[in-house]
């Protein structure tokens, strides 16, 4: 297995989200990558050239998923809030939407009607380095699957701030660009015919289904929590079952908040199945592992030896295999929970589990 590091995601470091009403210490920060970056040192997992350098693949790549006006804002962005006499040491974050009856079709001047025209929520802050980051994880991505394309059966990349929230058009969810969606959209046009992404978060990752729902030349099956209780709320619903050419090409499993392994394993055995059947060339993970039983936003029940037999299923699978990082708040665990993931993936899920 190859690993590809995001040496930018520090870039983008909040201060503060929104949540439930109130500004807290962010969630999403740079210590999440450190965490995991000092697991995989610590078990050797850098070593013997296994680290690729990111290499820059430009901007098109990112446009063929993204609109490019919504690009150009987020390039900008940093600049036009400190213009519009935004507090350089504060973050930005959006106040106003075009929800229903208003219209999202005509581009205002004023940078805050932007910022909301952009976005999904108002618990994602904008910083200075926000781009940067983004952008480079979407670098690392592209990175991880030349190594594919190259012969390599497996890579990871260890990137932040995540991405599957991220829409064509839109952030949100802590995500900005969607590494994934790139990452899947470069191996059709490299010319892979069908692509899985197996989305593991507890989150369901709505930008990726948005951007591929109705599209036959991408699978998109994700296991999350409910959105009746659970965020992104208004999409990841059972009945989504893709539109048009894409119809059947989507496939959910919601599961309540607190449900068990047991539970979480079956909907992952479905969902395999289910990608089984699409029989892809190549398989993306938006492996977030905020699914722990300690994570502070979600509510799952996972843990070390249940990440192992994750990192066992994804092998068994047998398709070439691109790890995208996506969440995962508990700083303290996050790095061997996604080693867990790794070492049962290459082969070493028995003797962790027994750890």
């Amino acid at each position: 297995m190859k690993f590809v590091v995001n040496t930018l995601h520090a870039a983008h470091a909040a201060h503060q989200e929104i949540f439930r009403g109130r500004l807290v210490p962010a969630f999403e920060t740079p210590a999440r990558a450190e965490g995991i970056a000092a697991a995989l040192r610590d078990a050797g997992w850098f070593d013997g050239g296994l680290q690729l350098p990111a290499r820059d693949h430009g901007r098109a790549p990112l446009e063929r998923v993204h609109a490019p006006a919504y690009l150009d804002f987020l390039e900008g962005a940093w600049g036009e809030w400190l213009a519009s006499g935004g507090d350089a040491q504060a973050d930005a974050f959006p106040a106003v939407w075009p929800v229903r009856t208003l219209r999202d079709d005509v581009v205002p001047r004023n940078f805050v009607a932007r910022l909301g025209l952009y976005s999904m929520d108002s618990g994602t802050p904008l910083t200075a380095g926000s781009w940067a980051a983004a952008n480079g994880g979407a670098q690392a991505a592209l990175t991880g699957l030349a190594a594919l394309r190259a012969g390599e059966r497996a890579a990871y990349v260890l990137t932040r701030p995540p991405g599957h929230h991220a829409g064509a058009d839109f952030f949100g969810g802590y995500c900005f660009v969607n590494h994934a969606a790139v990452a899947a959209q470069a191996a059709l046009d490299a010319g892979a015919r069908r692509v899985a992404i197996l989305d593991v978060d507890y989150h369901h990752g709505n930008g990726t289904q948005a951007i591929f729902y109705a599209r036959r030349d991408v699978f998109y099956a994700s296991l999350h929590g409910d959105p009746m209780t659970e965020y992104p709320f208004y999409l990841g619903h059972a009945d989504e079952r893709g539109v048009g050419d894409g119809l059947g090409c989507n496939a959910n499993y919601p599961l309540p908040a607190g449900a068990s392994n047991d539970a979480w394993f079956a909907a992952l055995a479905a969902a395999l199945e289910r990608l089984r059947a699409y029989d892809p060339e190549l398989l993306v993970v938006s492996l977030g592992v905020d699914t722990y039983v300690g994570d502070p936003i979600s509510h799952f029940r996972l843990d070390r030896p249940e990440y192992a037999r994750l990192g066992m299923a994804l092998a068994a699978f047998g398709r070439p295999t691109l790890f995208v990082q996506e969440g995962g708040y508990a700083t303290d665990a996050i790095g061997l929970n996604v080693l867990a993931v790794l070492r049962g993936f290459d082969g070493g899920g028995a003797a962790e589990a027994g750890a």
